[in-house]
């Protein structure tokens, strides 16, 4: 029988209103990759948080037995020092320090005031090279993609001679060859004897990579599905996440009737902000039409996000050429407001750097993008702002005590609604949604496509960009193609198939 490595016993952590964890246990035996799932909120993070010592021993109760121990975490550093190491869903990599850097920063080689340089880069090269990366350890992070970065902090975890790795949402900015590359890392891992928990809303990679899931519920153990014996369909794990069967997994559109063209971009070019010689948007041309929802399909890298905030007001990029009409006029935004002035409006992928601001109340972030709604131009209105967010928790069906609650405290799906209330809030007639669902159970991700659903029957226009191809097929009535900057194909929302949009991929990079 196999060794149990980690046992948590009993676990309940309490925040100000919130039981967030109520008796959870949970088994990992050594050498398995071990999934946790659950919906926004169910608890997930905030036991890997106790158990990687950033809830401290004494914030919670119950008891971690790791490796035949008890265990009394007061410090990321404790847990760490027993060899478990967690990777957060936002990487915590600083982009003009080199690889070697940041992945020795804290854990330095060498004496005091005298760090080894040469075993900092060789160490570092050692452990880059078993996850698969090529790279120098004395490039700057900023010049590696988002994928690369992934491979990094697991490397750093591996410095750190970790005996159980802690994955939370890996995949979430990842490409499918990436998450693929990235999976097939843990399972070789797994061959070499590593024990890993794994956090992920990506079903289908959960089925592919782990032995057994652990289903938490509203802060409750429910279940753990054992590969060798149980169903692990993507079905049956729904089923256990929100306690019901979700036979459709895109909420059927009433009939829409398309209307006029609400936005038109030609010939749009955008350079790259550092490197100005560097195009990244050349020559795109598209159009999206009132009651219609438009998906921007691409690999990462393609170019989305950077078509898509230099819309928003210039927001990227520099020396941007080409046109923007509205309702067939055309249109000059320059500047962000402009494009809310427009009815214009862009919900960022980058919810926690760009989209929200943390340390304040979701009531405030709600109205942030529409301040004229709350106040006569110079006084705010506390009670109508309470209203206007307590309206859009309900209509969003945001999990918190109080719209009073800081943002930070949110899980991410509930931070994701957040931001959609505040650009709903501003009340466009364009809506930009740039990964929309990105680290969102089922469930949640359900209720957004019936406000995207809803916000088209408005008569509204939504431009959706999304990495994930079931999404952009389930929602989208016309998809454009994109990749290295261009656009490579239209296809209708009925014609579109993922084998059809990812050889319009391949072809156009190949140069056919």
């Amino acid at each position: 029988m196999a060794k149990i490595l980690l046992e948590m016993k009993n676990i309940t952590k309490t925040f100000p209103g919130v039981k967030a964890l109520d008796n959870v246990n949970l088994q990992v035996e050594e050498g398995e990759i071990h999934a946790l799932v659950g919906e926004n909120g169910a608890g997930k993070s905030t036991l890997m948080n106790v158990l990687s010592g950033i809830y401290p021993y004494g914030s919670y109760e119950g008891n971690i037995i790791y490796d035949g121990e008890i265990c009394k975490f007061n410090t990321i550093k404790d847990s760490e020092h027993k060899g478990i190491v967690i990777i957060h869903q936002e990487l915590a990599l600083i982009p003009y320090m080199t690889i070697g850097e940041n992945m020795y920063l804290g854990n330095e080689r060498g004496r005091s005031f005298s760090i080894n340089w040469n075993e900092t880069y060789g160490e570092a090269d050692k452990y880059l090279k078993i996850v698969g990366l090529e790279e120098s350890s004395r490039t700057l992070i900023k010049d590696i993609g988002v994928g690369k970065q992934q491979l990094v902090e697991i490397a750093k975890a591996l410095a750190k001679n970790a005996k159980l790795l802690i994955l939370d949402e890996p995949t979430a900015s990842l490409n499918e060859d990436d998450s693929k590359a990235l999976l097939d890392l843990l399972l070789k891992f797994k061959k070499q004897g590593m024990t890993s928990i794994i956090i992920s809303h990506k079903l289908n990679e959960i089925s592919y990579v782990a032995d057994k899931i652990t289903v938490i519920r509203d802060g409750s153990t429910i279940e753990t599905l054992d590969k060798k014996k149980d169903d692990f369909s993507e079905q049956r794990i729904i089923q256990g996440m929100v306690g019901r069967e979700m036979t459709d997994r895109f909420p059927k559109r009433p009939n829409v009737k398309i209307g006029d063209v609400s936005m038109e971009v030609k010939n749009w070019n955008v350079y790259h902000p550092l490197y100005t010689e560097r195009k990244v948007v050349n020559n795109v041309s598209f159009k999206v039409h009132k009651g219609e929802v438009v998906g921007i399909s691409g690999l990462m890298g393609a170019g989305r996000t950077e078509l898509a905030m230099s819309i928003f007001g210039k927001s990227y990029g520099t020396k941007i050429s080409g046109q923007v009409f509205m309702n067939g006029k055309e249109v000059k935004l320059n500047t962000v407001q402009e494009a809310i002035d427009n009815k214009l409006a862009y919900v960022t992928e980058d919810r926690k750097g760009n989209g929200l601001i943390l340390s304040k109340s979701i009531k405030m972030n709600t109205t942030l993008a529409n301040m004229s709604g709350i106040s006569n131009g110079k006084v705010i209105d506390t009670d109508k702002e309470y209203a206007v967010a307590e309206e859009y928790r309900k209509k969003l069906k945001t999990k918190c005590p109080t719209v009073e609650q800081n943002v930070g405290n949110l899980s991410g799906g509930n931070q994701q609604k957040v931001l959609l209330a505040k650009w709903m809030f501003a009340e466009p007639d364009i809506l930009i949604l740039d990964e929309p669902t990105r680290g969102i159970d089922v469930g949640a991700k359900y209720e957004i496509y019936c406000i995207i659903n809803d916000l088209v029957a408005a008569g509204k226009s939504v431009i959706m960009i999304s990495s994930e191809l079931p999404e952009v097929l389930g929602m989208s009535d016309r998809i454009y193609i994109m990749n290295e900057g261009r656009f490579v194909g239209e296809v209708s929302g009925e014609e579109a198939t993922s084998e059809l949009i990812m050889s319009r991929i391949v072809k156009s990079g190949k140069g056919e």
